[in-house]
């Protein structure tokens, strides 16, 4: 059986804990005390989703091809030159 790859956002949520957040299925959100506990809790319902879509025949995408980067940029980004920009991986 071929495995869906899923990213997880992971945020500090300003009340306490976290949240967690599957982009690329819409409302597939979670939260917890601990890291770990938002990863248990948003595969339950990432789980909880694919259930669904499943039933209603919908396609299902999922992250299994995608190349993820993040940018990093000086807070005030309109006095740096754009070589300062930094990529990663």
């Amino acid at each position: 059986m071929k495995n869906r790859t899923y990213r997880v956002i992971i945020s500090k949520d300003p009340e306490g804990g976290y949240l967690a957040d599957i982009p690329t299925l819409k409302y597939c959100m979670s939260s917890g005390d601990t890291i770990e506990e938002a990863m248990e809790n948003i595969r339950e319902a990432l789980e909880g989703v694919l259930e669904v879509m499943e039933e209603e025949g919908l396609p299902i995408p999922d992250d299994t091809n995608s190349i993820e980067y993040s940018l990093s940029i000086p807070a005030n980004l309109a006095s740096q030159p754009t070589s300062r920009l930094s990529v990663s991986q």
